[in-house]
């Protein structure tokens, strides 16, 4: 018989919290159970504080959310921040481990700045909500509403270039076709003079009525701004003070390593610049950059801020690599060596993964979760170190890819709410309209076996073990085996989380790879269990398991 969803959510709270504590000897055992009406039950012993586990800091899980496809609060079609308001209590209704939402510890927003196109990535002006996704009240009162939730906001910022109807643009131009080189936005973006060689491998066009030509490498709706220019520094140094300013906590900032093109040092020096100016008005503030490339480049930002790690990611990263049945150990190998080399360019550092985003194929496309690889895959990168990302649906299981049509709106296609939302497909998709989620958002959340049902389990596990994503990541080296997993020290609390991501049981002997006592199983999640006697562990297909100490 189906488990209805009340039961299964409560039933994943008691085993998820089981293992609370965080240090001492502190007796943990029997303080959560499930009474005669259905409810969950917080036991005389205490540990209350478990409720609410995310601490007041940056490890979060967050939610990308693009904008215009999210959900409609006004029957125009296009998504929009009274629509996200609406929407609250599906991401997080504000009571940590009641299963009820989603459970989300941040939101990104992407770009909700005036622009003349449905994805805003070319910003006419900063300081304007796009009428189309409502006023600066409507943000405002969103991020009012996220904190009363202790969920932070983030902003999609883009500031490596501008939209063409962009003030500072049009006012560039005016002073080209003038001649006036003492107006102060005649530098404002890059430039070559007819005759003159341009820079090699950079595109720029014509500024009409001139000889001169502005750079535009990503379109020519897209000029591209000076930073040799101090009065740039500045212009966008203010923008971000002023959202600031106004309550949100950060920014994810697009196409970082393009602020001096093909010139990551003097990027990464930029950005080295920015944030700490940035730091110096929040200290806490959350950034991460879009730094598309290897490794090996994201070294030049780390210096001064978090890059999403884009190697691990897609149908080709390594959590899709391992989710497909592949060595774990891989992956956990790679991550703790990641994690050492960022943290030595900027103690702060930490990895930020995620499995796709706007900008790739949905990765139930590649990571079907009637296999029950999508299940691994959100294993893999939730139950790990950091702040792990996930895209606006990847929680139903939704489909979308650029495909013979070659476009990126088919990436960022409505939310399938089920429930009479007027939210629409954006602009240029060409989807197929069947077939792009096994079941809505409104069956799922009545499902206790659905996808949607797992990631609000997965984040409740990974809520209750702090330690997994805070603490000191030490990868497990197993040998002659595909299980794999790591161990984490956090406060005093030492946690292991092991996958099994392979289609058959298998048995280890923890003991060859670690010399930590291991005693409890504080959550298991998958498509089957868990067993633990003495140091032997079996973990069932598909499978993952968080251990704890008597010490947390």
């Amino acid at each position: 018989m189906k488990r209805t969803l009340s039961m299964l959510l409560i039933l994943a709270l008691a085993l998820a919290l089981a293992g609370c504590g965080g240090g001492g000897d502190k007796d943990v055992s029997g303080k959560y159970s499930v009474s005669d009406t259905g409810e969950a039950v917080i036991n005389d012993r205490g540990c209350a504080e478990a409720l609410t586990t995310a601490a007041e800091d940056n490890y979060r899980v967050f939610y990308e959310i693009f904008v215009g496809s999210f959900s409609d609060s006004d029957g125009d079609g296009t998504g929009d921040l009274r629509g996200i308001i609406n929407r609250l209590d599906y991401l997080n209704d504000g009571s940590d481990g009641d299963g009820l939402s989603l459970g989300v510890e941040g939101i990104w927003l992407s770009p909700i700045f005036t622009s003349g196109s449905y994805h805003k990535y070319d910003c006419n002006d900063y300081y304007e909500i796009d009428p189309e996704f409502g006023t600066m009240d409507d943000l405002r009162e969103l991020v009012e509403k996220c904190h009363e939730r202790n969920v932070k906001v983030i902003l999609d910022l883009v500031i490596n270039h501008t939209g063409p109807r962009n003030p500072w643009f049009t006012a560039f131009c005016d002073a080209h076709r003038s001649g006036d080189t003492s107006d102060k936005y005649y530098d404002f973006y890059t430039y070559y003079t007819e005759g003159d060689t341009p820079p090699a491998g950079r595109t720029f066009y014509k500024i009409p009525g001139t000889s001169d030509y502005y750079e535009g490498n990503f379109s020519s709706e897209m000029p591209e701004l000076n930073y040799d220019n101090e009065a740039v520094r500045q212009a966008v140094l203010d923008v971000a003070k002023y959202y600031l300013d106004l309550g949100v906590d950060g920014f994810r900032f697009d196409a970082a390593k393009y602020i001096y093109y093909n010139d990551n040092v003097q990027s990464g020096e930029f950005w080295v610049w920015y944030m700490d100016e940035l730091r110096a008005i929040k200290p806490d503030i959350y950034t991460v950059a879009e730094v598309w490339d290897s490794d090996g480049v994201t070294d030049a930002y780390f210096p001064a801020l978090n890059c999403f790690n884009f190697t691990a990611s897609q149908s080709e990263g390594q959590f899709a690599a391992a989710a497909k049945g592949g060595d774990v150990n891989r992956l956990t190998s790679y991550v703790d060596s990641y994690l050492e080399r960022v943290t030595a360019l900027n103690g702060d550092a930490m990895m930020v993964p995620f499995i796709a985003n706007h900008d790739t194929d949905r990765a139930a496309g590649y990571l079907p979760p009637a296999t029950g690889r999508m299940q691994m895959a959100a294993n893999l990168y939730i139950l790990s170190s950091g702040s792990p990302f996930i895209y606006y649906g990847e929680e139903l299981g939704a489909c979308g890819s650029r495909g013979g049509s070659n476009t990126d709106a088919n990436r960022r296609l409505r939310m399938e709410w089920g429930d009479g939302d007027t939210v629409q497909d954006p602009e240029g998709s060409t989807y197929k309209a069947d077939g792009r989620v096994e079941a809505t958002a409104a069956e799922q959340l009545k499902d206790g076996d659905s996808l949607l049902s797992y990631y609000k389990k997965l984040i409740m596990i990974r809520k209750a073990n702090p330690a997994i994503a805070r603490g000191d990541y030490t990868a497990l080296a197993f040998t002659g085996t595909k299980l794999g997993g790591f161990v984490s020290e956090y406060e005093g609390a030492t946690v292991a989380v092991l996958h099994n991501t392979t289609s058959d049981p298998i048995t280890v002997d923890l003991a060859t790879v670690t010399d930590v006592a291991f005693t409890t199983i504080n959550a298991s999640i998958g498509q089957g269990e868990a067993k633990l006697e003495g140091t032997t562990l079996t973990l069932d297909a598909q499978t993952s398991v968080v251990l704890g100490t008597n010490q947390g």
